[in-house]
């Protein structure tokens, strides 16, 4: 059996999610890396969230000290990353990343600007729906999930692939977070829960590399 390409690689571009992860390294996690609007010297621009959870395994119990990293566009749909094109504004003030670690109950919460809409080549007017980019870590790195956070009720959902690319409807439902009013804050964020769940029937489903 010949174990060596007998034809030329063909080069595949990454996509936005590829390229945009934020890069951490082993560094120690912060106590405010987990807050995406004050990493700078001013506030970012647009609507301020919450997003809270649980890293769940497949019994439904918490997993705990679980590194839990985000990356997203601004309130404008675009990545700091200099490979996004988009032509929309970058925001200074806004890093679009940042991680956390969950408690002993499998705990998590972030504070961040609720991200726009942005287009992609699919076609000639292709939208991807607001979302977040998770990754999360298993002990000593040695493996590493990948998700995204989808809003309730976004218009773009019929017509993006790989929101869709997911074929099982209620797969497809815990990839979409949930309006968290109880956690919400007067006059200050709106919140959102979005549950992690690892493995087993109820697993979120995760980006295939």
């Amino acid at each position: 059996i010949k174990r060596a390409p007998q034809k030329p690689l063909i080069p595949m571009r990454h996509t936005l999610s590829e390229l945009t992860g934020p890069v951490y390294g082993h560094e120690t996690v912060r106590a405010h890396d987990n807050d995406l609007t004050i990493q700078a010297k001013g506030e970012p621009l647009g609507e301020r969230i919450i997003v809270h959870g649980y890293v769940l395994d497949e019994d439904g119990r918490g997993v705990p000290n679980t590194l839990v990293e985000l990356w997203q566009a601004n309130a404008c749909g675009r990545y700091i990353h200099v490979v996004d094109q988009h032509p929309a504004p970058l925001d200074p003030n806004f890093t679009g990343a940042g991680r956390t670690q969950s408690d002993a109950n499998g705990y998590y919460k972030f504070i961040t600007i609720k991200p726009g809409a942005y287009p992609w080549g699919n076609h000639h007017n292709a939208w991807r729906p607001a979302h977040i980019h998770f990754s999360v870590f298993g002990h000593s790195f040695v493996s590493r999930l990948v998700t995204q956070m989808y809003f309730p009720g976004d218009p773009l959902f019929p017509f993006d692939p790989i929101f869709n690319s997911v074929t099982d409807e209620k797969a497809r439902a815990r990839m979409i977070s949930s309006f968290d009013l109880d956690n919400t804050k007067p006059e200050w964020a709106l919140c959102y829960r979005f549950d992690i769940v690892l493995r087993g029937r109820n697993a979120t489903p995760m980006e295939t590399k």
